[in-house]
């Protein structure tokens, strides 16, 4: 039977999956691999089922060998596979959209709603067991009714936001690669965006285009009184920036779920009680995880079985 191999720990549902169309192999480390254990676990592999964290370039293709089919990486965004070398090796890559759509959006309001009304730092004077008591100006935040969302790529996650942000009384904004005529809010630059917006949500796939798209002057650009908000890619913000914009006061708050540099964190960033920061939790229910992880086995499956994948990068 052909080897399936599998970066890191998937539910047992995706095993038993991938179980119909070949011998599953799991990397017993509970990590991400280096380079050099990744290219060798993979050896003889005709499918890999990969993870955000690792790097799927035409090395680790070449390692596998001329036997692999198919790379099914779990995760929306793919920019940490070269698709392009895996397409000249015969590889089909594919992707898991739609099935985290309302997890992460249900995450970016969550954060939203913890920047803007101070929820950390509450929970952190309460465990801290500091002295408080209640009176009108105690830790005021801001709030959402009437307020403005800007949407940077209104994509499915986007789209999913913006409806929450409705049911919230906010009006909604958005900027992307062009207006979407079905979607009832309004189409601006990007530019416009980061001047009009109270909130800026950020939900673009990391590309070098949107690498550091959120800079120094993207920052100075927002209102004073604004918020970001980040679930997409760490590398869409530059996190030095983002500091130093927060120093000055150029911005009122962040809020992360995703990191630049993960796993590690702008240490300036982890000192400031204006940002909220979570370890990249967007799909982190165990619905949402199961069904990733069961849509990349059922890529492999059909791949293998010579059909159509599901879900396949580009198409």
């Amino acid at each position: 039977m052909p080897k399936i191999a599998v970066t890191r720990w998937i539910p047992d549902e995706a095993v038993q999956v991938l179980g119909e169309a070949g011998e599953v192999e799991i990397s017993p480390e509970d990590r991400p691999l280096t380079p050099e254990e990744l290219r060798k676990f993979v050896a003889g592999s005709a499918a890999v089922v990969s993870m955000l964290h690792d790097r799927i370039d035409g090395s680790v293709a070449d390692a596998a060998g001329p036997g692999l089919k198919v790379v099914a990486n779990v995760a929306v965004g793919y920019d940490n596979v070269e698709v392009s070398a895996l397409a000249d090796r015969g590889v089909v890559v594919t992707n898991t959209p739609g099935v985290l759509t309302d997890a992460t959006a249900d995450l970016a309001f969550g954060l939203l709603l913890a920047v803007s009304r101070r929820l950390g730092e509450g929970e952190r004077l309460l465990r801290a067991r500091q002295p408080w008591s209640f009176h009108l100006g105690f830790l005021l935040g801001s709030g959402l009714q009437g307020k403005t969302l800007g949407i940077v790529g209104l994509g499915q996650i986007g789209r999913a936001v913006a409806k929450r942000a409705a049911a919230f009384g906010m009006r909604v904004v958005y900027s992307g690669r062009s207006a979407k005529p079905d979607f009832d809010g309004e189409f601006v630059s990007f530019d416009e965006l980061l001047r009009r917006s109270d909130f800026v949500s950020l939900h673009c796939p990391l590309t070098p285009e949107t690498r550091h798209l959120v800079d120094a002057d993207a920052l100075r650009a927002m209102k004073p009184s604004a918020y970001l908000v980040n679930t997409t890619r760490g590398p869409v913000v530059d996190e030095s920036a983002l500091a130093d914009a927060l120093a000055a006061g150029e911005i009122a708050g962040a809020a992360l779920d995703v990191f630049e540099k993960e796993p590690d964190v702008e240490p300036r960033l982890l000192e400031r009680d204006d940002v909220v920061v979570t370890p990249h939790l967007g799909s982190a229910t165990v619905e949402t995880r199961t069904a990733m992880a069961v849509l990349a086995a059922r890529n492999v499956v059909s791949v293998l079985a010579g059909a159509d994948p599901l879900t396949e990068v580009g198409r």
